[in-house]
């Protein structure tokens, strides 16, 4: 049995996971779906807090971020790096010390009333799924988890790490890495990798075969 931590990304709950959780149960393994707290004023230390009390709980971890919770994931993993088996980055990867989402995601936050709305229209990432689902079960995200800054000293580095790549491939993400230190962390020793294709959010899109990686040999991903 492997203990699973999924954690997802912007206006999602745990409940973003429940068609990839429902395989990895049937298979006998244990499952946590975390939602993370989306109240007005809630930051990333918040967020971090949040996961880290839960992994302390736990062990040997096979813990899962998709998209912003890469931030949350690696910084957890940095203060309980004893708890995790493996990371799993999902459609997304750890960011450099001292930057935030919106850095990195470069675009002008706008807030209403100190929340992000869960957008009216798809995104263009949003492929082979109704976004009508996210529409209607998102929450708005609060927008200090967007603005603020992840910290990390490295422990994460120790914990086996995998990039399921869903709307980029590896050789695209060795490209980026190369050029671009946004992406540096994403690429070196301790990494393996598995494409997915398909969009940003293959929980909804690929449940089944996001589920079959998370369930790989000995607990761990396969690299495809």
């Amino acid at each position: 049995m492997t203990t699973y931590v999924l954690v997802a990304g912007f206006w999602l709950g745990g409940w973003a996971w429940d068609e990839v959780a429902a395989p990895l149960r049937a298979e006998g393994h244990d499952v946590h779906q975390v939602s993370l707290t989306a109240l007005p004023g809630t930051t990333v230390d918040d967020h971090i807090d949040q996961l880290t009390g839960l992994l302390r709980e736990l062990d040997e971890v096979v813990l899962v971020g998709h998209s912003y919770a890469g931030l949350i994931v690696t910084a957890a993993a940095d203060r309980v790096p004893e708890r995790i088996a493996r990371l799993v980055y999902v459609d997304t990867g750890p960011l450099p010390d001292g930057m935030s989402q919106a850095d990195f995601d470069g675009e002008p936050v706008r807030d209403v009333d100190g929340m992000l709305p869960v957008p009216a229209e798809a995104p263009p990432a949003a492929e082979g799924f109704d976004w009508a689902v996210v529409r209607e079960r998102g929450q708005a995200q609060p927008v200090g988890t967007a603005t603020g800054a992840v910290h990390h000293r490295g422990a994460w580095r120790a914990v086996p790490r995998t990039g399921i790549l869903c709307s980029f491939s590896e050789a695209q993400l060795r490209e980026m890495a190369a050029a671009v230190p946004l992406f540096a962390l994403m690429v070196g020793e301790g990494w393996s990798y598995a494409e997915l294709k398909t969009g940003h959010w293959p929980m909804f899109s690929e449940p089944r075969a996001l589920a079959a990686l998370l369930s790989g040999p000995a607990g761990s991903p396969i690299t495809a």
